[in-house]
């Protein structure tokens, strides 16, 4: 019962409206981040690269379309998948780098905080999400394609220099995840959304 209430006023259009403030800020100060990184790749790869901001920005542009009352589901299904992987991704990569020895500073607990909240989100919205099989299919080639290319042409997010030993462990964690984030969302939304769908509905 809480759930569902609680459900429901994420899906009010003041908590749409902060959210999206939020996601779409946190998009511009991510591509920033990634400035050192774009300018040592071809122009070419950049859609491929910051992984992070990319799937803030297609949250963004989710939640941009319920406050305009549409759905664009094929942006759900990428928002769900890259939201959620990155998310524990990058909250992985920082850990792993100081158990590995690295320092945490300040930057590295906010990067934690905003990454972990984006897998949140991507659940929580989960029961809004009307995309189909086949656009999580599309999704999951856009994701996986995405893989292939950060670790055959070294185009990965940058981790401290402390990972690169493991590079091979980071990138079959890196396949693994987005196998699980596929399979979470189709459980979620397509599996047990449909079986038993929350009575949600935009209030805009």
């Amino acid at each position: 019962m809480y759930y569902k209430s609680f459900v429901a006023w994420l899906g009010t259009s003041r908590i749409m409206k902060l959210l999206f403030i939020i996601n779409f800020l946190g998009t511009i100060y991510g591509y920033y981040w990634y400035k050192n990184q774009l300018a040592q790749t071809p122009l070419h790869l950049w859609p491929f690269v910051p992984d992070s901001p990319t799937a803030s920005l297609f949250f963004t542009v989710v939640l941009l379309a319920f406050i305009l009352g549409e759905r664009w589901p094929l942006i759900q299904a990428l928002a769900a998948v890259t939201l959620f992987k990155y998310g524990i991704w990058a909250t992985v990569m920082i850990l792993w780098s100081a158990v590995l020895g690295a320092q945490l500073g300040f930057d590295h607990y906010m990067l934690m905080t905003s990454h972990v909240g984006m897998a949140i989100q991507a659940i929580l919205y989960a029961s809004y999400f009307t995309f189909t099989i086949k656009h999580l299919a599309l999704a999951s080639a856009w994701t996986l394609f995405n893989d292939f290319l950060d670790y055959t042409l070294h185009i990965f997010p940058w981790v401290h220099r402390n990972l690169y030993p493991y590079l091979g462990y980071v990138a079959g964690f890196t396949v693994t995840l987005s196998v699980i984030s596929i399979l979470l969302f189709y459980w979620l939304v397509l599996y047990k959304g449909g079986k038993n769908k929350l009575a949600v509905k935009l209030e805009i």
